[in-house]
């Protein structure tokens, strides 16, 4: 258990125990900003109790999920088949071919839109685009400052979690990803 002292942060176990009891509750994603307001403590100090949790949390069924400066507790995606029975949760459909391009197009070049993903497939994405967004694995991440304002998109913590990510640094680098693909279409 994290107790005592934490890191440089020398953060006490009480404090600890607010931060991590206000990510188990929290319905969103919380900002290390947002949790240093509310703990009244340091940016820093809470980077290092949130550092201490997730090191507490390996191997564990949950884990902290980071997207950025982002956080939240989510289950392992290792126990996803008997959280998904204990809630009565139908595997959803899978995404087609398509989708599954476009995804991987917005999560390696994020931020990403329509028109950069459709020179880079060849093919009009809209459908899978809107399939995506419905299904909130991508969000619209703002405006590109040109002609237009094209909507840009990135991924979602849902994304993460589907995939069993923690962050998106734990995507395959593209080396191995073109690895992988090489294996199985060769």
């Amino acid at each position: 258990m994290v107790s005592g002292e934490v890191g440089a942060a020398g953060a006490n176990a009480s404090l600890v125990a607010q931060l991590e009891a206000v990510l188990f509750v929290a319905d969103r994603p919380v900002t290390i900003t947002e949790l240093a307001k509310l703990l009244g403590a340091p940016p820093d100090a809470v980077e290092d109790m949130v550092q201490a949790l997730a090191v507490e949390y390996e191997g564990r069924g949950i884990f902290l999920q980071r997207q950025g400066d982002a956080l939240q507790l989510v289950s392992s995606p290792d126990v996803a088949g008997v959280v998904q029975r204990f809630l009565g949760l139908e595997m959803s459909a899978k995404l087609s071919p398509a989708a599954l391009e476009t995804l991987a197009i917005i999560a390696y070049r994020q931020p990403v839109t329509r028109g950069q993903v459709q020179e880079i497939r060849g093919v009009n994405p809209d459908h899978a685009v809107s399939n995506l967004l419905a299904r909130g694995l991508i969000e619209d991440v703002g405006r590109l400052d040109t002609v237009g304002r094209p909507v840009l998109y990135g991924t979602t913590f849902e994304f993460l979690r589907a995939f069993g990510l923690r962050s998106l640094a734990d995507l395959p680098s593209m080396e191995e990803f073109a690895v992988a693909a090489a294996g199985v279409t060769g």
